[in-house]
């Protein structure tokens, strides 16, 4: 990774979950510069211009997600071809539907990608199956293939992704049809008691090893709501007994400089949750933890 340059795309969109507040997360990070220090010490670090829904454009929430998502995953896609190290800020989870489908429009149809999925939940929503129908919350299945067609054919129709390598780590909050889609599918679940017996030092290794053995790379992505609200308040769908932010930025080092990192995600940043703004440093510890 030392000869890529660290591209920062803020998503500013709220509009895939019920509260929009997270919309305003990436532009908090950059006019508050909690990401500046990176900016001055890691040679290329920079921000890309925010992608957000024109002025005054009124649509649904699926309109907006596809909008949105189309539009990061043709940005992610020429950062990536450019030989740059796309670094996506959201705005809710529902971004993660153009991020990965940016990535895997450049390693092509019969190239796998892998990700790792930190989260509270497991995102593996349809709209047959969402009790609240927000869109955040089916980022994942839309990924693998399931679901509304308009969201899981973003960039280019079909799954993003074969559940065999993707994993998710630090689930706690999910509903049976979510839990039965994914056991289905045959993707790794990290539950909160697991990471606690084992430690999420030795999930993480592991999870390295499952998402980079058939791949031709891997993704991270990191929902703030993995971490604990105790600790951590700036999220968008707060889960009592999460991560400790030390615990995951030490874990995180594993992958620090990996080539096979082909890009990172962090989203559902609140700042209006964010009490003294200690969230806002937890994600620039985050970055720092995987970015050489």
């Amino acid at each position: 990774m030392d000869a890529r340059k660290t591209i920062v795309i803020g998503v500013a969109n709220g509009r895939g979950a019920g509260d929009p507040a997270c919309q305003d997360g990436p532009e908090v990070l950059r006019s508050l510069k909690f990401l500046a220090d990176l900016e001055q010490t890691h040679a290329g670090f920079s921000w890309d211009d925010p992608i957000r829904l024109a002025p005054g454009e009124s649509s649904t929430p699926l309109d907006a997600v596809v909008q949105i998502g189309t539009q990061l995953a043709e940005r992610v896609c020429s950062h990536l071809r450019q030989g740059n190290f796309p670094l996506v800020v959201g705005g809710d989870h529902s971004c993660a539907i153009g991020t990965w489908p940016g990535v895997k429009r450049v390693l092509g149809d019969k190239v796998r990608l892998g990700l790792i999925w930190f989260d509270a939940h497991m995102d593996s929503h349809t709209f047959d199956s969402s009790p609240s129908k927000r869109i955040h919350g089916m980022a994942l299945a839309c990924l693998l293939g399931i679901g509304d067609r308009r969201l899981a054919d973003v960039a280019d129709a079909g799954a993003k992704l074969l559940a065999a390598d993707v994993c998710l780590i630090g689930v706690r909050s999910f509903e049976s049809a979510e839990a039965a889609l994914l056991a289905k599918l045959g993707a790794r679940i990290y539950f909160m008691d697991e990471i606690r017996r084992r430690g999420l030092r030795e999930v993480f290794a592991e999870a390295l090893q499952r998402v980079g053995e058939h791949t031709a790379g891997y993704g991270i992505s990191i929902d703030l709501d993995a971490l604990d609200p105790a600790e951590e308040p700036g999220v968008g769908s707060p889960v009592a007994g999460g991560l400790s932010l030390g615990e995951l930025t030490e874990a995180l080092t594993q992958a620090h400089g990996d080539e096979k990192l082909l890009a990172l995600e962090i989203v559902e940043y609140n700042p209006y949750r964010d009490t003294h703004f200690v969230t806002a440093r937890a994600i620039h510890d985050l970055c720092q933890s995987l970015i050489p």
